[in-house]
């Protein structure tokens, strides 16, 4: 019976996640059906532009030829009209003269036909009839603004769509996931010179497999990238996955997406637990700050109120908000001098990585991990239920280890950030300078609980950075980290 049931449940498991697939597959039919309706109608407008564009060019055109041709006319008529008015002016005078020549041959004198004779000469001399160019200035010849539009005919005729840019091929083995950085890594499947440059989209996701239509973020883009090769560099891995396409351009058109690829981008991700911050903490997310108002405010408010009545003393922590009442075996608010927050996702197996950046005022501050058991009064490194290195800029500078009650101090600079990596299975602990990745200290010991990630801080505020991959350079120091020094011994190889 047992096994049949577990038979049972394993095909409404695999049934369910097939109705999963499917019923994607059809969101994504849907969407891809949308689409090619609204991209043919995108399409037809950008056609009727690029015809009015056309048309308007050749209107342009048009009108600026006969333009051309009108002014010829205008200057050839001018030239033609002036000529011809010389001409005529010429021709007057000289019809005058032939007259007056005429006239003076019945003259009978010959002083008077002497003196009609020297003039009719004179003024033959300077007539202008004999000065004139008896051939046109211009001809009436417009040939020289003719047109042959049968190559533009030929080619307009030829008009036909855009070659459209193949869609790349994305390879899985050449793309890497490192150091919060994604290298995404594609081929053409065939050469193609035309191609300008690419465009690469991305968007995070918690499902493994092709991207889904509903409940997604937007897709990203890094557009005019000249290789086939880009790396995403600085991201916070706070997905299980991201997924990746590209598409290829040449000078005019974009071609179709590549099949998309899905890759494993899974980190830890936490934020601090405000419910169980000390009360003169301020906490919001990945930020923790001293506040010396809102513990004492609050506890005047409990004192006060414990203090009333008949003497009997009121449920400690009535006044903290809607928050709910302590569970049996669980902690309560840290109070007292653990001035201390944990974060609010239990380490319970595997590697991780996170970084904490202190401002620069902040007189005192811990970090490190703790087991959920830490009580509210306890302060990190100081019990054997945590691990720490504690940071002292008040009165004089101290750098320590910190465990059981037990202190190493450490002879390095506090870089500005802390790099906190912690190795649940092979039970370690260690603290790196986040910039160089130089090792700060490490404790070996054995997780018996899970762990959280623990913060003390007095006068001053911690930053955290979190969705990170342990990095590939504390990932080498890891491997070759076994022999420690042996000033750090005091405080390794304890086993809770």
């Amino acid at each position: 019976m047992d096994s049949q049931k577990e038979a049972l449940q394993r095909i409404i498991s695999t049934l369910a996640n097939k109705n999963d697939e499917i019923q994607n597959f059809i969101d994504t039919l849907n969407q891809t059906l949308k689409g090619v309706q609204e991209n043919s109608s995108n399409i037809l407008s950008e056609l009727d532009e690029e015809f009015d564009s056309l048309y308007s060019i050749l209107d342009e055109v048009k009108e600026s030829m006969i333009n051309s041709i009108k002014q010829e006319q205008a200057r050839k008529s001018q030239e033609l009209q002036s000529q011809l008015s010389q001409c005529n002016n010429a021709l007057e005078n000289s019809e005058e003269l032939l007259e007056f020549a005429a006239r003076s041959l019945d003259i009978k004198e010959p002083e008077e036909f002497s003196k009609a004779a020297r003039q009719i000469k004179d003024r033959v001399t300077m007539a202008s009839a004999f000065r004139l160019s008896l051939k046109p200035k211009v001809s009436d010849s417009m040939t020289h603004l003719m047109v042959d539009f049968s190559q533009e005919r030929q080619i307009l005729q030829t008009l036909k769509f855009l070659p459209v840019p193949k869609a790349p091929e994305i390879d899985p083995v050449e793309c890497l996931v490192a150091d919060n950085s994604v290298t995404v890594a594609w081929r053409m499947p065939e050469e193609d010179n035309k191609i300008d440059h690419f465009i690469l989209e991305y968007r995070k996701t918690n499902f493994d497999g092709l991207p889904r239509v509903k409940d997604e973020r937007c897709w990203e883009i890094t557009d005019n990238i000249k290789g086939t090769e880009y790396t995403l560099s600085g991201l916070k891995f706070d997905s299980k996955y991201m997924n990746f396409r590209v598409r290829a351009c040449n000078k005019a058109v974009a071609g179709e997406y590549s099949d998309p690829v899905t890759l494993e981008t899974k980190a830890l991700n936490f934020s601090l637990d405000n419910s169980s911050s000390h009360l003169n903490l301020r906490v919001e997310d990945t930020c923790v700050e001293w506040d010396p108002t809102g513990g004492k405010g609050q506890e005047s408010k409990i004192k006060g109120k414990e203090n009333k009545g008949s003497g009997t003393p009121s449920p400690k922590r009535t006044s903290i908000g809607s928050r709910p009442p302590a569970v049996r075996g669980s902690r309560d608010r840290f109070t007292g001098e653990s001035y201390t927050v944990l974060g609010d996702t239990a380490i319970e197996s595997g590697q991780h990585y996170w970084e904490v950046k202190a401002q620069k005022d902040c007189k005192s501050y811990s970090v490190g991990v703790a087991y959920k058991t830490l009580g509210k009064f306890d302060q990190l490194g100081k019990t054997n239920t945590s691990w720490c290195i504690h940071v002292n800029n008040w009165l004089q500078n101290t750098f320590a280890a910190k465990h059981n009650n037990k202190v190493k101090a450490l002879d390095v600079t506090v870089p500005e950030r802390i790099g906190v990596f912690c190795d649940f299975d092979g039970g370690q602990l260690s603290f790196y300078d986040a910039n160089s990745k130089q090792l700060l200290y490490s404790f070996k010991t054995k997780f018996t609980q899970p762990v959280l990630p623990g913060f003390m801080v007095w006068c001053g505020g911690l930053s955290l950075n979190t969705g990170m991959q342990v990095p590939s350079a504390v990932r080498t120091l890891q491997k070759s980290e076994n022999g420690m020094t042996g000033s750090a011994s005091s405080l390794n190889n304890i086993t809770q």
